[in-house]
Order: structure tokens, then C-alpha cells, then sequence
């Protein structure tokens, strides 16, 4: 785990997803795939759009994953639900309206974003450097809830192997600051470090399977260049199109203004170029539902190489993309899809797997919650599943693990008489 950034005068710039991204942002698959993964607390979702999806149906039906009540009550609980058709964002309603025309359901997404907590909402697509206006939700407000509740927050820490004794943990050892060694003993240990992370941490605790294979809903952005304004002002992420048959998600976004020109170089020394048009500018994301394959290293080395079946998913999705940015007034000759990139590390610590239906592994009262238990790519936003998986464990745990140790702490009657 990394530092609380959120009251650094960086938090939310450019200069700060350098400061506190994994590798300064330029974390990249063997394949030249780059993965923004921020060491901090509250993890990725300080730099998500905020975006919010149900579970796909084929965690229930393959894997018997029921978390639908934790999903409705995760919902209910913060206030997830579409922006206001005021703060979609001009760009993305074209976009919506001319896929609509075209045959594609297009409709607003569920946010983590209420633009009633902020002093003054101001979100565009500077969203993914961190929210400074504070409409965002981040898992920071759950941290935030646990240390008010008693809980000790140890920072800078980083957890490198388990503590294992008779196939039952217990505990944790580590280094502070990658100098000082510490060590946690627990009877129960949650990992949650990531679909990089977590794996990682296994692999130096004698888990040879994890890391094996990898999914990162590989994506692309389609850009086009039209007359009016882009969406580099808009709220990321306001409008999507879910195709489940063909595998893929599209929404409306664009990288924030100094990342675009520097993305930009990995598709070519000429798309740099395109940056003088960033202000009209619109963006479709492409998330396709990617395939198992490559894995993680020891050494940390990722690999995710695009299969035949990704790469047809992609170019399904990249002429369907096309079609849309034209009908919603783009120039035919300025569309272009920009280079893949991994967003949601995943599938490496995989449910039917290495883990039960109650996410605990081989080892007692060892689990995983977090994205590496995926046993598939999800190919939309992740937050509210693990959310939910997170809502699903602590019942479980409760109601088994903690009232077995309540019972064993309860003092016996004294004897009558």
C-alpha cells in the first residue's frame, strides 16, 4: 500500500499520477500494453471514472456467484446512478443519439459520482488523474470508515509474502518505506492487492498457479475530430453501449490533455500531432471482454498477449466505433483507434480455480477479494462487483470465522451448587 495523497497539492494532476502510479504511469505488458495501477490508498479507484455496472449474468449462471442483494445494496447505499441529463455532456448525447440512430442501444451509466458533494462540480477528463472536487466516491471513504471504527492503517507497507503454518495463515511479513521489515500476525488474511498485486504475493508464498493466465479488458480509444465541442470537458464515461454477443463495452471518453500527445506516440510519430484538435475531439472507448492468457512473473514481469479472438472483438468494435463518430459529425479521415492499453488487471487467482465460492483458498481461512478473482474478464466496469464480492466475504465471515472465535470467547456458566 501506498501514501493518503488526497491532501497533497498534486493530488488530481498530472504531476501526481506520475507521483503515485505504479512505475510513474509507464507500467507496460511485454507486449507494450500499458496499465495505470496507482499504489495508494483507496487503489484505482482514485483515478476511475467513477463508472458503475452490474455484474454480467454468467457469474451466476457458470460459477453460482449469487451477489445480486449486495449489488442492489451497494446501489441503494451510494447513491450509484446515472448524472443528470444536464451533466451528460453535449459530445457524449451525440454520440448516444447517433448510435441509437444507427440501431445501438446507447443509454447513461450508473456513477459513483454525486455532483451535490461538491463545493463546485468541475469533472471532465482530468477525472482519471484523481477528483478534486469531491463528487467522486473512492474506496478512500470505506479506509476512512475503519480507522473511525478502530482499525490501525500502516502505510507505505508492502506485504511480500504470507505467513503459512499447518496450511493455515497467519499472518503477513513485509517492509515499511522497502526498508523496514514488519510483520502482521492475523488468524484470517484478506488479499487485496490487485490483479498484480495479489498474484505477486502468492507466487513468494508457494502458490505456483497464481499469475498463470491474465485478462485486462484490453482497450482502445477511437478518436474523431468534429465541429463542435470534444469531450475533453465532459464527465468521462456518461453513455455506454453494452454488446455481450460479440464481447465488448463502448462508452464516450478521451485521455486527459498532456496524457493524450504522450499516448499518442505509441500509435505513431504522426498522431501526436492530432493533439492541435483536443478541444473537438471525441473519444469512444472500446472495453472488449478479453481472453485468458499470458500471466505474471515472479519478477513481476506482465504478459497479455492479444489472441486471434481479441483482436476480432477489437475490430468488431473499432468499425461499429467508426460508424457512430461519423454519424455524430466527425471527419471520415480524422477517426483512427489509438494503441490498446490493459485497464482491469484480472483472472490471475481465478474463482473455480484457486478459490472457493467463498473466495478462500487451499490454505485456511486465506482469501482473496479483489479483481485477480475474476474467473473471466468482465468487459465493463469492475468496481461494484468486487464491491459486492467484498459485501458477500465479510457475511460469510462474520456469520463462520468471527462468531466461532465470539464463542470460544465467551466465558463458561460457573457450575450450580
Amino acid at each position: 500500500m501506498g501514501r493518503d495523497y488526497r491532501n497533497e497539492f498534486y493530488y488530481g494532476t498530472h504531476l501526481g499520477a506520475m507521483i503515485y502510479g505504479d512505475n510513474h504511469g509507464l507500467l507496460f505488458t511485454e507486449e507494450g500494453l500499458n496499465i495505470i495501477r496507482p499504489i495508494m490508498t483507496g487503489g484505482a479507484t482514485n483515478l476511475f471514472t467513477g463508472s458503475a455496472a452490474r455484474p454480467p449474468a454468467w457469474l451466476k449462471e457458470r460459477y453460482k456467484i449469487d451477489i445480486d442483494d449486495y449489488v442492489e445494496e451497494t446501489i441503494n447505499e451510494l447513491d450509484i446512478r446515472p448524472l443528470p441529463d444536464e451533466l451528460l455532456g453535449e459530445a457524449s448525447k451525440r454520440i448516444m443519439e447517433a448510435g441509437i440512430s444507427l440501431g445501438y442501444k446507447w443509454e447513461p451509466l450508473m456513477k459513483f459520482i454525486r455532483p451535490a458533494r461538491a463545493a463546485r462540480f468541475d469533472c471532465g477528463a482530468k477525472c482519471m488523474l484523481g477528483c478534486r472536487c469531491g463528487a467522486k466516491w473512492t474506496a478512500n471513504e470505506y479506509v476512512d470508515d475503519a480507522v473511525a471504527a478502530g482499525c490501525e492503517l500502516i502505510t507505505q507497507a508492502k506485504v511480500d509474502r504470507l505467513i503459512i503454518e499447518d496450511k493455515q495463515v497467519g499472518g503477513v511479513r513485509g517492509k515499511i518505506n522497502k526498508r523496514i521489515p514488519f510483520e502482521v500476525r492475523a488468524g484470517v488474511v484478506v488479499l487485496a492487492a490487485g490483479g498484480i498485486g495479489t498474484p505477486l504475493i502468492m507466487q513468494n508464498s508457494g502458490f505456483f498457479d497464481a499469475g498463470n493466465g491474465l485478462a485486462v479488458d484490453t482497450t482502445a480509444l477511437v478518436y474523431g475530430v468534429s465541429k463542435y465541442k470534444g469531450t475533453s470537458s465532459e464527465p468521462p464515461m456518461t453513455v455506454a453501449y453494452t454488446d455481450d454477443e460479440n464481447g465488448y463495452m463502448l462508452s464516450t471518453i478521451i485521455d486527459p490533455w498532456l496524457s493524450y500527445p504522450l499516448i499518442m506516440f505509441a500509435k505513431g510519430i504522426r498522431y501526436p500531432l492530432t493533439w492541435v484538435n483536443y478541444t473537438r475531439t471525441i473519444g469512444v472507448m472500446i472495453k472488449v471482454k478479453d481472453e485468458v492468457s499470458g500471466g505474471i512473473t515472479v519478477e513481476g514481469k506482465i504478459s497479455k498477449p492479444t489472441t486471434a479472438q481479441d483482436r476480432y472483438k477489437l475490430n468488431h468494435a473499432s468499425i461499429v466505433s467508426r460508424k457512430i463518430l461519423v454519424e455524430a459529425g466527425c471527419d471520415p479521415d480524422s477517426v483512427f483507434v489509438g494503441p490498446l492499453r490493459g485497464t482491469h488487471p484480472c483472472a490471475t487467482v481465478k474463482i473455480g480455480e484457486m478459490l472457493d465460492a467463498n473466495l478462500q483458498t487451499e490454505v485456511k481461512n486465506l482469501y482473496v477479494c479483489d479483481a485477480s478473482t475474476f474467473p473471466e474478464a468482465l468487459d465493463r466496469p469492475p468496481v461494484l462487483t468486487i464491491i459486492a464480492l467484498a459485501k458477500k466475504l465479510s457475511d460469510h465471515l462474520l456469520k463462520t470465522v468471527f462468531r466461532r472465535k465470539a464463542a470460544q470467547r465467551v466465558p463458561a456458566e460457573p457450575a450450580e451448587g
